[in-house]
């Protein structure tokens, strides 16, 4: 069987998108799993999938699994290549893009090649505060630790030791590496569950290491888009902030395209 296939990345976060709604792609975890796989496969960090939505009447449902095959929970970067993948395909020629993932609703813009995308409100009282971390979901379930020495850090090693860690057991959860600079900005590196190493950059990552910052006091939160470095380039992030919870959550980025292809399976 001939499947084809498009490659996108988002500051480094690189995937495999695939156009699932006409020939539906069967969620094959063994299949997925080689085709990320960089010496026999594609090479990618994860696989999006672009299906039909009509009866929850958005623009597309995306599925998205992790490179070792597995269906995850949201995907930041994945979600913005998914954004610019399905203004490609023409499945709506406005700018604005209404979808679906595992975790509700989203809405993305286009402009160029920086897309945004918005992520879920995140309730404060769902925010665990330690002395040594903070934990977080946002879309994805994070683990922030606010380091000094960010460029020496061993990140597959010790993101690798706290990822299956109690309390995340078997689930596991994404750590992130978070150095502050002045004028409210950060550096982020993150060990991503399922790829199961550092990735070059990752959204809700991002996104999580912002709003600890901010609920801990070590940035401001009154000043609009905040910038992130991610080894793969940058990011920026704005948000709401009320007396509850961080809303209007957005993630803005470049996308590219790279290549598209058909591989036999």
């Amino acid at each position: 069987m001939e499947l084809n296939f498009y490659k996108y990345q988002g500051t480094g976060n690189d995937f495999i998108l695939l156009d699932s709604r006409q020939k539906k792609i069967e969620k094959n975890p063994f299949i997925f799993k080689k085709l990320c796989d960089r010496h026999f496969g594609i090479g990618a960090d994860g696989i999006v999938l672009i299906q039909n939505d009509d009866e929850y009447k958005s623009d597309f449902y995306m599925k998205y699994c992790n490179s070792d095959g597995k269906e995850s929970t949201m995907c930041g970067n994945g979600g913005r290549c998914a954004i610019f993948f399905a203004n490609q395909l023409g499945i709506t020629s406005k700018n604005k893009i209404h979808f679906r993932a595992i975790d509700g609703y989203h809405n993305g813009f286009i402009n160029n090649d920086l897309v945004s995308i918005n992520l879920i409100n995140i309730d404060k009282n769902s925010i665990e505060i330690y002395p040594e971390y903070v934990f977080l979901n946002t879309g994805s379930p994070h683990h922030i630790l606010f380091v000094e020495n960010i460029k020496e850090k061993n990140v597959y090693k010790e993101g690798k030791n706290i990822r299956f860690k109690n309390p995340y057991s078997e689930k596991g959860v994404n750590v992130n590496f978070v150095k502050i600079f002045e004028k409210n900005a950060l550096q982020v590196r993150t060990y991503e569950r399922g790829v199961e190493n550092e990735t070059l950059s990752c959204g809700t990552g991002v996104v999580a290491s912002v709003i600890a910052a901010c609920e801990t006091n070590k940035i401001k939160d009154n000043v609009g888009e905040i910038l992130v470095q991610t080894i793969g380039g940058e990011l920026r992030v704005s948000f709401t902030k009320t007396k509850n919870e961080y809303k209007n959550v957005y993630l803005t980025g470049n996308v590219k395209f790279i290549f598209k292809g058909s591989i036999h399976i």
